[in-house]
């Protein structure tokens, strides 16, 4: 098949390269699908793209016109893409639904060890060769009340690794898992009641409609003073302009997260020659107890080897007229 891949990253092409191993004619753009790029696409049997592309209703007749009629996605989220216009139209979409669930999960433990223990503001003072400790101290996570909010794949390997570290684990989740309440003694409970019980609260869940702005003025009412709140979910899982509030106001005691709700346009670029728009990231940059990294919670190896092997995957499926497994879609 002849695949235009939007999106390209450098560190990811070695990658798709050596899982293709030749059989599809890729060629890689940096430019995301959006209105202004749907057109570079014509004469293509097939398009890739990755989480901030846009693949709404438009687009998506846009590209039928082209004869798309494939979209293999880099990534396991497909918020962004229009599923039930792409069925109407017979466009086939797949994801990676599960390339590493070790890697995002070992990233949010990073941002909360990070926040709780004060390692970048230890670090900027040593920078300085200043070695005072005043204002450093964090807490044990042994013995303390971790909230996780989707216990899917993430989730599951989230609730390990707080287990190892001796913590009582509180889950919320539409769909519960009798393994994680054996092994690792989860307990699951009520949105409401997990937000008043913990002292880390962590997001692993998807963006639909239901869970849209989820973590709001409402529910920061009910949390302990001074909780850790980690999001390598999706942005909008979380109100930012409450969020900040709860920041301000000493309720949230500090903020870890790898994902934006605004990031579109924002995250995957390099702005430092320019002056952010964005009130709010700016606001959120600014503030001593906020860690932000952005959006490589996926990036290691094992991750993008499993995201380039898929996405071929899906590929090699659909070029052999066969169903992949990962299809969203009922085209």
């Amino acid at each position: 098949m002849k695949v235009l891949v939007y999106s390209s990253k450098k560190f990811e092409v070695p990658y798709l390269e050596k899982a293709n191993k030749g059989k599809h004619e890729l060629t890689f753009i940096k430019e995301a699908l959006s209105l202004k790029t749907v057109m570079l696409s014509m004469g293509y049997d097939a398009i890739s793209i990755f989480a901030a592309d846009e693949a709404d209703a438009v687009i998506l007749e846009k590209l039928n016109d082209l004869n798309i009629k494939h979209i293999t996605l880099r990534s396991a989220g497909y918020d962004n893409v229009d599923l039930k216009t792409a069925s109407n139209l017979n466009i086939k979409v797949a994801n990676v639904p599960a390339y590493s669930p070790y890697a995002i999960a070992e990233h949010a433990t990073a941002l909360l060890l990070a926040l709780n223990r004060k390692l970048i503001e230890s670090n900027k003072r040593i920078n300085n060769f200043n070695f005072t400790q005043d204002n450093l101290i964090g807490f044990d996570l042994n013995n303390k009340t971790i909230g996780i909010v989707g216990t899917g794949k993430i989730g599951s390997v989230m609730c390990k690794i707080m287990h190892g570290f001796g913590c009582k684990l509180l889950g919320y989740d539409i769909k519960e898992s009798k393994d994680l309440v054996n092994s690792y003694q989860l307990q699951y409970v009520p949105l409401k009641t997990l937000c008043k019980e913990a002292d880390v609260i962590s997001l692993h869940i998807p963006l639909t409609t239901e869970t849209h702005h989820l973590i709001n003025d409402s529910l920061i009412y009910e949390m302990k003073e001074g909780v850790i709140i980690i999001n390598t979910a999706r942005g909008a899982v979380i109100n930012t302009e409450h969020i900040i509030a709860g920041l301000e106001k000493g309720k949230i005691g500090a903020l870890g997260i790898d994902v934006y709700e605004k990031e579109k346009g924002v995250f995957f670029s390099n702005d430092s020659q320019k002056t952010l728009e964005d009130n709010l990231l700016v606001k959120l940059i600014a503030m001593p107890n906020v860690l932000i990294t952005g959006h490589h919670a996926f990036l290691t190896k094992e991750a993008i080897t499993n995201i380039a092997e898929t996405t071929i995957y899906n590929l090699n499926c659909w070029q052999e007229n066969k169903t992949t497994e990962n299809e969203l879609t009922n085209a």
